[in-house]
């Protein structure tokens, strides 16, 4: 068996990649981690589909450059001409902030546990409005949620 070797790239040079390959066209598969769009994208266990976006609408996932070489997988959460807000699902409070030209994808599927995930579906979109509703006791839910086993989490 052949050995295969890692490479670890700092996130800043393969987002810029990534940012790269969408502008060009491509639709790019990349994993998530971290747990800022918890529950509804889990970091090193889900993958997203990016691809360019034609317009952008509240409520849509981007990936968005929101300084020089940091980008964050979150949620439009607002846009006013060209200026959007964007917040994690996972995030109590707190929001990002950038330009239309800062967006370098928009999530178009999600892989979650092996299974294909609309992320705008009618049944996840009802599943956002409810999380954004319960947002008061958000802090234990998501308490709840990262001590359930792996295997338990949605």
């Amino acid at each position: 068996m052949e050995e295969v070797s890692k490479h670890i790239v700092p996130n800043d040079v393969m987002l810029g990649e990534v940012r790269k390959m969408i502008a060009e066209g491509h639709k790019v598969t990349i994993k998530v981690k971290g747990f800022s769009m918890l529950p509804f994208i889990v970091g090193d266990r889900d993958k997203v589909l990016l691809s360019r976006p034609k317009d952008l609408h509240t409520g849509e996932i981007v990936l968005a450059e929101i300084e020089k070489g940091r980008y964050v997988l979150h949620r439009v959460k607002d846009i006013d001409g060209v200026h959007i807000v964007l917040m994690g699902d996972g995030n109590l409070r707190g929001t990002e902030q950038c330009g239309v030209d800062d967006v370098a994808g928009k999530v178009v599927k999600i892989w979650r546990k092996g299974k294909e995930i609309d992320p705008y579906s009618n049944k996840e979109m009802f599943m956002v409005r409810l999380w954004i509703t319960l947002k008061p006791v958000r802090r234990w839910l998501l308490a709840i949620y990262r001590r359930l086993p792996i295997g338990l989490r949605p």
